[in-house]
Formats: C-alpha cells, structure tokens, sequence
C-alpha cells in the first residue's frame, strides 16, 4: 500500500479491485459452507474456516488498497450477496459495521502498518457470524425450514447445540482470533506483495 497521495477519491480500478476481490472471498465461504451440510459442527467451525482460508486472498487484497471506502465497499457488496443467497439482512448490520470499522482501522494505519492490516482484518472477519444470526434470531421457523429440506432431527439438535445465544460471543472472538492469526500466515504467503507495497 502507498501512502495517501492524491485524489482520496475512489477511481474505476479500486472498484474492479474491490469487486473482484469480494468475489473470491464469496467463493470461500461458499466453498467453506458446502462444508456444513457434512455435520452442523463444520457450520460452527466457519469462524475457524473463512479466516484462514481467505487470508491469502485478503491480504493481497490489503496490499492493493489505498484509500478509504475501498473495505467499506467489500463488506455492502458481501452483505447484499448473503441476502441475495437466501442469508435474510439480519446480519446485514453485522457485516457493514465490520466493514467500516475495519476500514478506519486500515486507515489509522495510513496502510503502511501490518499490525494495523491484522487488527484490521480481524475485525472484518467478524462478518462471518452473520451466518448464524439466522439460525439465533428464528430459531424456531429455522429449524423447520431445516426438517422440511430433509435434515435429520439429530443435524438440527446439534446445529442449535453449537450455535445460540450463549455461543455467538464465543464465535465473535474465534472469528477476531483467527483472523489475526490468519494475517500472519497470508502475509508470509505474499510477503513480495508486502515489501513491494511498503507495509512494514
């Protein structure tokens, strides 16, 4: 990432960026949530998942972005899919607040600081639990859609099991944990990406 000259205005490149960007972290949680129909605690083991395996593309990602709204973007773009694939907009807020705050972080930064880049993501990755917001939320009509779409009632018992009101704050801190741990491990994969943007 370079420093912050010129025009913070946003241009036709950041958006294809960040479009095609948003479009590889789709397929991995998309890859990462065929995963689920499995056994439902794979569906808890997302926030475990997504954040390691979207680190690499995410950190390439950071070294591309320059300007403010760049992340923003990404998070209302994901945030619009989940609700397009059925995810309803309950964790719609989630994902946007994610996004922003994430975004300021990477700011603070001047995208020049990893550790910025690592707290950044790892709250980015908290969108991730928009996941279950549905499963918590409708609980009831949920587990319903889940019998009616041919899942076993053992699936069901352990999918509220692992996922629930007294779980979420668990999966929030896995989710900020991972992600952390999954910026380190995306930065030695591109690490010529990192020195040739200057994030040190």
């Amino acid at each position: 990432m370079s420093s912050e000259t010129g025009s913070n205005k946003l241009k036709a490149k950041d958006f294809i960026t960040v479009g095609i960007f948003t479009a590889i972290i789709l397929v991995v949680e998309f890859a990462c949530g065929m995963l689920g129909y499995i056994h439902p605690f794979i569906v808890a083991s997302y926030v475990i998942m997504i954040p390691l395996v979207g680190a690499i593309p995410m950190m390439l990602f950071y070294t591309k972005v320059q300007k403010f709204g760049m992340i923003t973007i990404m998070s209302i773009l994901i945030a619009i899919m989940m609700f397009v694939l059925g995810m309803g907009f309950l964790g719609a807020p989630l994902i946007i607040i994610a996004g922003v705050i994430a975004d300021l972080i990477a700011k603070s930064g001047k995208y020049k600081s990893f550790k910025k880049t690592m707290l950044s993501y790892g709250v980015f990755c908290l969108w991730i639990c928009a996941n279950y917001f549905p499963v918590i939320v409708t609980a009831e009509s949920y587990r319903q859609d889940l019998i009616d779409e041919g899942y076993s009632a053992e699936y069901c018992n352990n999918l509220f099991l692992a996922i629930n009101y007294k779980t979420i704050g668990i999966l929030l801190i896995l989710c900020f944990v991972f992600g952390c741990l999954g910026a380190l491990i995306g930065k030695a994969v591109v690490k010529k990406h990192f020195e040739k943007a200057g994030i040190v």
